[in-house]
């Protein structure tokens, strides 16, 4: 396996970090965070970049990129800010399920839109009583002539709220079968009659806007389902893969971003006289969490380089997921130690990675379900 990225990656990496340096400075960061404000300027700029149209392909106006290219940007958006990924990961993970997994007619109508930033595109998937738990969705939708009526509720759906945006919904299609059988996918606009959205206040990710959506009778074209009914199933498996590798990319860069900001304070508070990082204690700190947090990228390379090969990736993005989210978590927290009451109070970065961070291991599946996943495929089954 080859580590090193092609030059073109290089100036890619380099291109994007220049563009957040510019258009996302820290100031603007922590206003989207205590706003709640969704990041409109830096969406623009990653329509105007092309980064959008990196991952997909050609004939729907992409530029050819794969997987590689998408977590080389989704990491340095991740050391930005994680809640930043997100505006720009879940409309081109969704983006990707349906290049996979649509029509070829659904394929030439969506894509372009989403990529020239006409439209948006969040998930709904989690219900209040089916979060890991897929199989208790309660969400239904029934077909009536040329239409598909859809009744509801999810929860947790992160950015289902934003403008033009379109949810890509989970529901349940045929309740006489199994639900690997009976799940379909459908593209339902946030502003169609019968929904109705709710936003959470959370305590970290505050950008994007994290919200409760109700569906109420709600009437959407027979061409909004995606791919064949009852397919459902198949298409979210693929997403999640797409979803976890994005999201662990965005671990990486955040936990590096973490602690090169704990490493510059230990390097220049003074205690006693000499820098805290000279202390044993603190130095051995620090090189702990360098040394997790390159543990924790390269897995997801690992995991990244072979769903790009095209093999059964799903392992290796479990546990990149699992040890990436984790690595976050205690790289945040760790942080925030070192730097004592100056990375508790609003003026530092260091409290918005803790609040970002601790959700990492929920979101995305949680890490008892990556341990499940990962025991599964040692032969282990779990009850």
């Amino acid at each position: 396996m080859d580590f090193e990225f092609s030059e073109e990656q290089r100036i890619l990496r380099e291109s994007v970090r220049k563009m957040l340096d510019r258009v996302a400075p820290a100031e603007y960061v922590r206003r989207a965070d205590v706003e709640g404000r969704y990041p409109e300027e830096l969406y623009q700029a990653f329509i105007d970049q092309g980064l959008l149209r990196m991952p997909f392909p050609e004939q729907y106006g992409g530029l050819g990129g794969g997987i590689m290219d998408f977590v080389v940007i989704a990491e340095e958006l991740g050391r930005k800010s994680y809640d930043f990924l997100g505006a720009y990961g879940t409309c081109v993970f969704n983006g990707l399920n349906i290049a996979h997994n649509a029509s070829e007619h659904q394929k030439q109508y969506w894509l372009p839109k989403l990529l020239s930033g006409e439209i948006r595109m969040s998930i709904s998937m989690t219900e209040p009583n089916a979060g890991s738990d897929a199989g208790a969705m309660r969400t239904v939708a029934r077909r009536e002539g040329d239409e598909w009526v859809i009744n509801g509720q999810k929860v947790f759906s992160t950015g289902a709220g934003i403008k033009n945006n379109v949810i890509n919904l989970y529901a349940k299609t045929d309740t006489g079968v199994p639900f690997q059988k009976g799940t379909s996918l459908f593209l339902v606009d946030n502003t169609t009659p019968g929904v109705r959205l709710r936003k959470l206040d959370t305590l970290g990710r505050r950008a994007l806007g994290t919200y409760e959506v109700f569906f109420d009778n709600v009437r959407i074209p027979a061409d909004r389902i995606v791919g064949e009914p009852n397919k459902g199933w198949d298409y979210m498996l693929s997403g999640l893969q797409l979803e976890r590798i994005m999201t662990t990319a965005g671990y990486a860069g955040a936990a590096q971003d973490a602690l090169d900001q704990a490493l510059a304070y230990a390097k220049e508070r003074q205690q006693f006289g000499r820098p805290i990082g000279t202390f044993q204690t603190i130095a051995h700190t620090l090189a702990d969490l360098q040394t997790e947090v390159d543990a924790a990228r390269l897995l997801m390379l690992r995991a990244a380089w072979q769903l790009a090969q095209g093999q059964d990736a799903l392992m290796a993005i479990s546990q990149a997921k699992l040890f990436g989210s984790e690595t976050y978590v205690k790289v945040a927290n760790q942080g925030m130690q070192i730097m004592g009451g100056y990375g508790y109070i609003m003026e530092f970065d260091m409290q918005r990675h803790f609040r970002d961070a601790r959700v990492t291991t929920i979101t995305a599946g949680t890490s008892q379900m990556q341990r499940n996943l990962i025991a599964g495929r040692l032969g282990l089954k779990t009850k």
